[in-house]
């Protein structure tokens, strides 16, 4: 039975939108009554991130946020190993601090789960018809090149290995020896994940509110490099 719901946070200066992003999550009524658990890991920012982070929590003291932060920048991916060691819940979700992906989706990616037909559901920027920003054609383009070699790897047909929104059965994500460090997470929890004894995998369509670099986006073509070297590296 899942009681709980463990939504997973890394930032990185992100101090202007955080708390925009903890009001979304606190709004969202999730399916079941189940409960829902903030894990929050500040990766070293150097803008006010910790401020507005401990504000929030000053202003909002009914909401429990677990607030942990690393004292060297170490990446979205040790964010990300962070918070999933520290997450209590039955079912993990990873949320990013921005405003790209919307909170009021989570019942989306947990209804198959809840239903006993997934253990893993991936939310798809690129199917349904929800609404998705128009912006950068080479990304789009990068984005379906290294999810179709992924998937020539796993021998899995996802349409979005790179979405942020990913909800694992908690056993499943905390079993997996994660290294990468930075945004090669993507590609590696994939390549782990999918030799996971009899896992069941499924894909929903979510929106996609996506930033310019000038919004503050941080990934960049050297990413995109080391996606690709994590493809061949955790799959051979």
């Amino acid at each position: 039975m899942i009681r709980k719901l463990s939504i997973v946070i890394p930032a990185y200066n992100e101090g202007a939108t955080i708390h925009r992003i903890l009001d979304k999550i606190q709004e969202v009524k999730i399916l079941n009554d189940i409960e829902k658990e903030v894990v929050l890991v500040n990766d070293c920012s150097s803008d006010n991130t910790e401020e507005a982070i401990l504000n929030y929590q000053k202003q909002n003291p009914n909401i429990g946020i677990l607030y942990r932060k690393h004292e060297i920048n170490k990446g979205k991916g040790a964010a990300l190993h962070t918070g999933i060691k520290e997450a209590t819940g039955d079912v993990i979700v990873i949320q990013d601090a921005d405003l790209e992906y919307d909170p009021n989706e989570f019942n989306i990616l947990l209804k198959p789960i809840l239903d006993d037909f997934a253990d893993v559901v991936y939310g798809s920027r690129f199917m349904g018809g929800n609404p998705h920003r128009v912006l950068f054609f080479w990304h789009t383009i990068g984005n379906k090149m290294l999810t179709a070699m992924s998937n020539m790897f796993t021998n899995l047909n996802l349409t979005d290995m790179e979405t942020c929104y990913k909800m694992f059965r908690s056993p499943i994500l905390k079993s997996l020896d994660l290294k990468e460090n930075r945004f090669g997470f993507e590609p590696e929890v994939t390549a782990k994940m999918s030799r996971y004894p009899n896992v069941r995998i499924y894909e929903v369509g979510i929106s996609y509110y996506g930033r310019t670099y000038e919004e503050g986006k941080k990934i960049g073509w050297r990413d995109g490099f080391r996606a690709l070297y994590c493809i061949l590296k955790y799959n051979l």
